[in-house]
């Protein structure tokens, strides 16, 4: 629902790049690759989930999915990798 307030305080935007996680620390970003088309987005999970089936292991915003080409199917098999941030 565009507009909530997300575990950590940022609103939630649909068509932004973002993503719930249950543990990762917040916010941090994670590369996410469709293992089906071999597409890519950088995300930033900024909330707590999935909220769905207990196997998913990453909710992405509308935005996201659409990127990696499933939004229309709603689940796809993907790899999750964290990137470090580092400050200078």
């Amino acid at each position: 629902e565009s507009g909530r307030m997300t575990a950590n305080g940022e609103a939630f935007n649909p068509r932004g790049l973002s993503a719930a996680h249950k543990h990762l620390p917040l916010p941090m970003f994670v590369q996410v690759t469709n293992l089906g088309n071999g597409r890519s987005v950088i995300v930033r999970v900024n909330d707590r989930g999935p909220f769905g089936p207990k196997e998913r292991i990453i909710d992405l915003s509308m935005g996201a999915a659409e990127r990696l080409g499933f939004r229309q199917q709603g689940l796809a098999r993907v790899r999750v990798e964290a990137i470090e941030v580092r400050e200078e």
